[in-house]
């Protein structure tokens, strides 16, 4: 693969400051160094996504950007704020929402009661038209709101899950393995509301182990390997690169 690449100028038609913006990030820990110095950008609108192996560093990325993790050093920068070293309570405020790796729903509430508590931050009064917008895009959810959701099945509890931290109304969704352990007609529905999110102008950082859906539908990707960017560029243009191929897509 290519030397690490900082992050590419913005794509025509993108904002000329990015949203979001990622300098020289470095995450520990302790004397482990998990996430070693990566810069990337997203813009307004977009699908981003961090592909690579286990243990890259892609979920301890995101857990730093929603300010669960704090960084050893550099700088994550939120439209035109430094947001690094604030708390993740405020951060979720700013706008930027995590539905996380492994769901982390309220197994023992109800769906509403999930989609209830995504909204806790906010004192407008559009929280039950929200709600109604998650049903909308999951209908399963609406059909069994009262349902326990630790009763659900892997899929809709990762539906949750997304309209779990959509209720927030984020200006940025990051999204953590989204499709892990799910069949093939659920993972295609939650790509299929991905494209639907990013449609209706939210802006979207993913983490995918599923390269080929995830830069089939990116605008820009990023592989990150043991802490680093490796490459990066368009996300149908790394489909197309030979190395992500064969070390991503299990291509000869």
């Amino acid at each position: 693969m290519s030397d690490p690449v900082a992050a590419p100028p913005p794509a025509a038609g993108a904002d000329e400051q990015p949203m979001l913006q990622v300098r020289d990030l470095r995450v520990s820990y302790g004397a482990i160094e998990a996430v070693k110095g990566i810069t990337f950008d997203v813009h307004r609108g977009q699908v981003v996504t961090l592909i690579g192996g286990n243990g890259a560093g892609k979920t301890t990325t995101l857990r730093t950007i929603s300010g669960l993790l704090r960084a050893a050093s550099g700088q994550v920068i939120f439209e035109g704020e430094r947001i690094d070293r604030r708390p993740g309570h405020l951060i979720l405020r700013k706008g930027i929402a995590q539905s996380p790796e492994g769901r982390r729903i309220f197994a023992q509430m109800t769906i509403r009661e999930n989609l209830e508590l995504g909204a806790f931050s906010r004192k407008d009064d559009g929280v039950e038209a929200d709600i109604d917008h998650v049903y909308e895009l999951f209908p399963v959810l609406g059909e069994r709101r009262t349902q326990k959701a630790g009763t659900l099945s892997g899929g809709e509890q990762q539906m949750l899950a997304m309209g779990r931290a959509m209720m927030s109304r984020p200006r940025l969704l990051l999204l953590d393995e989204p499709s892990m352990g799910l069949s093939p007609i659920m993972m295609r529905k939650i790509f299929s509301t991905v494209r639907e999110l990013r449609s209706t102008g939210t802006t979207i950082l993913l983490v995918e182990q599923n390269a080929q859906a995830a830069l089939s539908l990116a605008d820009q990707g990023y592989v990150i390997e043991t802490g680093k960017i490796v490459l990066s560029g368009p996300g149908r243009q790394l489909l197309d690169d030979e190395g992500v191929r064969k070390a991503y897509l299990g291509e000869d």
